[in-house]
């Protein structure tokens, strides 16, 4: 059976301004935070996943956004993780814990050597559904020789597809970028170069457009999951996309976390 790992919120603040979303001391219900954390968890079981909770650790406030520390797969060796090289200091603080966790489950660390370029992990690097290829952002947090270095690992055996953002709004790959099925995906076209915007229609059959609006809502950072598509948000839009696909829409509120500029694909690790 499927796993996904979480990190819980006990230690989730916003202290500084890392994407436009971020306003420090804007007020946080962090009640509400843990009650929303608890739906997004439950989903997933619901889905059909066993699920996981790494303890977070205090003064490292996104910690909770458990998508973006390592890069999670496997080879004929075994189960591996790509540490990441986060672009702010306080979120470097967090990787030595992922790393840890997977390491005592016996997965396999691959350190890349990424000299001044950064890689955030899944945030900007998405498997589409099939497993054929990974997406990969760069532009805000990743950096295209980070992604390039990790393009060229060897035990990666996947084609990797870099696409370039330009909104600072949608910092991560995970912001405008939601696989759903082997033949489609959810994009928010203004967020990537025009060049990368035609690169995404190119190499996927399926290309349902997210407007402005629904994006800022978080649409795209909703997750694909045995059968369902857990989200933030659904506008009929969207509804009608994710009928064609056969997908099941499972929506969560994940306010205060938006507040903090992540949702339900942040929140999240597949391993």
């Amino acid at each position: 059976m499927a796993r996904v790992l979480f990190c819980d919120p006990q230690h989730f603040n916003i202290v500084d301004s890392k994407n436009p979303f971020m306003k420090p001391g804007e007020p946080l219900d962090l009640a509400l935070a843990s009650k929303q954390w608890e739906s997004v968890k439950a989903a997933f079981a619901d889905a059909g996943f066993i699920v996981e909770v790494l303890n977070s650790v205090a003064e490292l406030e996104d910690m909770v956004f458990a998508n973006n520390q390592v890069f999670v797969s496997e080879s004929k060796a075994g189960k591996f993780i790509v540490p990441s090289r986060m672009r702010y200091s306080s979120r470097q603080r967090e990787v030595p814990h992922y790393v840890a966790w997977f390491k005592d489950r016996g997965y396999r660390v691959i350190e890349l050597d990424f000299g001044d370029d950064y890689l955030e992990g899944h945030g900007d690097l998405l498997w589409h559904a099939d497993g054929s290829k990974v997406w990969a952002g760069y532009g805000f947090r990743s950096t295209l020789g980070g992604v390039k270095k990790f393009a060229a690992m060897e035990p990666l055996g996947a084609k990797v597809i870099p696409l370039e953002l330009r909104d600072p709004r949608f910092y991560h790959l995970d912001t405008c970028f939601a696989p759903l099925t082997s033949k489609s995906v959810l994009v928010h076209p203004a967020a990537f170069t025009p060049q990368s915007y035609q690169t995404i229609q190119q190499n996927c059959e399926r290309v349902y457009i997210v407007g402005e609006d629904d994006a800022l809502r978080f649409v795209c950072n909703g997750v694909a999951a045995g059968g369902r598509f857990i989200t933030p948000y659904l506008s009929p839009q969207v509804a009608t996309a994710l009928s064609r696909e056969r997908l099941q829409p499972v929506v969560v509120d994940t306010s205060e976390f938006q507040k903090s500029g992540g949702s339900v694909c942040c929140l999240k690790l597949f391993i």
